[in-house]
């Protein structure tokens, strides 16, 4: 008895490619070369019970959809998309529209379906204001009403100075995490201090993020928050008490400060006080006489210990003089208000001084 082989002729043998909305395709076999949606969907392993979305990503980047009994033509293309959904949603990449199956596309399945290069951005398009940029790992939101409009572009490269120490990013918003762990500090190890110019310092939190877009953002400084030298830790002395605007600002900062009463002067004095880049330190102690009599009576200069000396090695004028404090030599700097601005009880105080300070260390060193 002779038993008879039926395969299907050789040219109803193929393979076409099937992937969900992750768009990781996978061969499978199709005894056809004009297979069913309602066909693809079961090949996929869909049940006629499921609702089922099949399209047909055609070689010409069209994504088109077939209905159950309708018929593809594999001439076209042999990569199909299968989802389980209720309906689509309507978005354009490149110009190009097309129905989506689902709320939500990440910025990798917009970079698949558009064809975008890698070294291309994608922007979602705004209107009255600036396109947002979309990175691979984001997730967007498709609007149920409207179409969302995506595009390529030239990438922006925004830039950020953490701690002397430049970074660069392709989208606007960078996390403190990011921002730290990419230049080798650790986050929580920190006090983070954003300096905007025109803005009084802004300390962050490791949940926050940075928008690169700020105008006159300039740079985030770090302060330790625990330097233990074997020592037991003291209270800070609080032998007066200052403004409660000034307090609230040094406490705001994550500052160590204390006031001493030392050979009849009253001094607020900030532990790690940080410095602009181009000195040989990233901080100091820096010490304000306060007047018995403040805030009628001005604070005028301010002192350091040790010493703030440049990188560059150049003498600083007018830091030539020394002030006791504590035991301590401190740096004397020797610097006034003009009198087109001078000392106003009503609204200056240790926090409208230490713009003054910080102004003064900056300039010496052309920042």
């Amino acid at each position: 008895m002779t038993i008879e082989h039926h395969e299907p002729p050789p040219d109803k043998k193929t393979t076409i490619e099937i992937a969900g909305l992750d768009l990781n395709f996978h061969d499978f076999p199709s005894d056809t070369t004009t297979p069913t949606g309602g066909k693809i969907a079961k090949v996929f392993g869909f049940t006629p019970e499921q609702p089922a979305y099949v399209f047909q990503w055609r070689d010409d980047g069209d994504l088109e959809e077939l209905r159950t009994q309708e018929e593809a033509d594999l001439d076209k293309g042999r990569k199909f998309i299968v989802a389980e959904a209720d309906g689509t949603n309507r978005i354009s990449i490149e110009g190009e529209g097309l129905d989506w199956p689902a709320d939500t596309i990440s910025g990798s399945i917009i970079r698949k379906l558009g064809r975008i290069p890698a070294d291309r951005a994608i922007y979602l398009e705004r209107t009255n204001e600036p396109d947002h940029a979309v990175a691979d790992a984001d997730v967007v939101k498709i609007k149920a009403s409207g179409v969302e409009r995506f595009r390529s572009g030239k990438p922006e490269v925004w830039e950020l100075n953490v701690q002397g120490r430049k970074i660069t990013s392709l989208t606007h918003v960078i996390s403190v995490v990011d921002a730290l762990t990419r230049t080798g500090f650790d986050p929580d190890a920190w006090i983070i201090i954003l300096k905007v110019a025109g803005q009084p310092k802004r300390q962050l939190s490791v949940g926050d993020d940075i928008d690169l877009r700020t105008p006159g953002i300039e740079k985030v400084r770090l302060t330790a928050k625990d330097v233990n030298n074997g020592a037991a830790r003291h209270a800070p002395l609080r032998d007066f008490a200052l403004l409660e605007p000034d307090e609230s600002y040094l406490d705001d900062l994550g500052l160590q400060w204390e006031t001493r009463v030392s050979d009849g002067n009253r001094w607020l004095v900030i532990n790690d006080f940080p410095l602009p880049d181009a000195y040989t330190a990233g901080s100091t102690t820096l010490a304000l006489l306060v007047p018995p009599t403040y805030p009628q009576a001005e604070i005028d200069m301010f002192y350091c210990y040790p010493p703030v000396v440049r990188s560059s090695g150049a003498s600083i004028p007018n830091t030539e003089a020394t002030q006791a404090i504590g035991g301590l030599n401190f740096q004397r700097w020797s610097r006034h208000r003009g009198a087109i601005v001078p000392w106003n009880p009503l609204r200056d105080n240790v926090v409208t001084h230490l713009a003054l300070v910080e102004s003064a260390l900056v300039r010496e060193v052309g920042e």
